[in-house]
């Protein structure tokens, strides 16, 4: 389990220094599968869910005495979640903040939790036909869109309530527009400098709310349009520069962004030699090499902005 932040145990059961004693806690039901049919209009619409829920409270006497009277039971939590998207779910970040509101007011003893989603996205399915389609799609029958993943994590503390949005594999590639030279070299350096190569990498990426009085939706479409539009117009000297920039740009675009903080491989493409069969290849053939491979991370922030370190507690792989 991760670190987390609890209500703290006491100082030992009986009172006296050095006894053993129940550190920071949590539990829930984790990655409970919703999928949502939205179908009041002939246009149906899909929401397709993970959902983990995690409790934070006065749990002591469950671990030390196996008395279960403060414990919700995880198959309520999962029935809460699969009830709550009944009335519908929104945003993930709007239905994670739900889940924590119902939780904290419906049992005095839980002071906090953990609520992440993610949410898979389908596209309607295009088609040239007119049998239960409209504006060239059909109506009811969906494909996979994409490759990333949105996420949210809200985390509450009392009445403190923090929202993480982000996404992950987001796979995205250029095929020229990239350098990487004048770094320093040793006795083992084999890497060539190059002027112009492919940079490929798939994007993780995490970012702090300062409010909850946001449209969520809004927010997340324009935050991965102003990531994909700076990686593509950026000319890279390096998958660190274009990290930045991309950070850099979300900021300067979202004033309700605190931070954001990026997880980026350097998925590396290398050139095939095809001389031994007589060919050339003028930076055409490439190996796409899946490991190993560099790994960036990093925050940009704002320096303006407090630090809120129990948005980012659980929210792991990040430096």
């Amino acid at each position: 389990m991760s670190d987390t932040i609890a209500t703290p145990a006491p100082a030992s059961e009986a009172g006296q220094d050095g006894a053993i004693v129940l550190g920071d806690n949590q539990y829930g039901k984790a990655e409970v599968r919703v999928v949502k049919v939205d179908r009041d209009k002939p246009r149906h619409r899909i929401t397709d869910l993970s959902v983990t829920s995690q409790l934070r409270g006065d749990f002591t006497v469950a671990h030390t005495q196996g008395d279960n009277s403060p414990v919700v039971a995880t198959d309520t939590q999962k029935n809460t979640i699969f009830a709550l998207a009944k009335d519908g779910v929104g945003s993930p970040e709007q239905f994670a903040m739900r889940l924590a509101e119902h939780f904290t007011s419906s049992f005095d003893w839980v002071t906090g939790g953990r609520w992440e989603v993610k949410e898979y996205t389908w596209e309607h399915i295009p088609t040239s036909l007119t049998t239960n389609a409209s504006d060239g799609e059909h109506d009811h029958a969906f494909v996979k869109a994409g490759t990333e993943t949105r996420t949210a994590v809200v985390q509450r503390d009392g009445d403190d309530v923090f929202v993480v949005a982000g996404l992950e594999d987001l796979s995205v590639l250029k095929s020229t527009g990239s350098e990487f030279h004048g770094f320093p070299r040793d006795r083992y350096t084999t890497l060539v400098e190059t002027d112009d190569r492919i940079l490929a990498t798939s994007v993780t990426a995490r970012w702090r709310y300062t409010t909850t009085d946001i449209d969520f939706n809004a927010a997340y479409d324009d935050v991965r349009r102003v990531m994909l539009e700076t990686f593509a117009d950026v000319h890279s000297l390096a998958l660190q520069q274009t990290l930045y920039q991309m950070g850099k740009r979300v900021l300067e675009t979202h004033p309700e962004i605190g931070e954001i903080k990026f997880s980026m491989p350097n998925l590396h493409h290398f050139l095939v030699d095809l001389a031994p069969f007589g060919l050339e290849n003028p930076k055409e053939v490439f190996y796409a090499a899946d490991r190993p491979y560099g790994l960036i991370e990093a925050e940009v922030k704002r320096s303006d902005v407090t630090p809120e370190p129990r948005a980012w507690a659980t929210v792991t792989g990040f430096c």
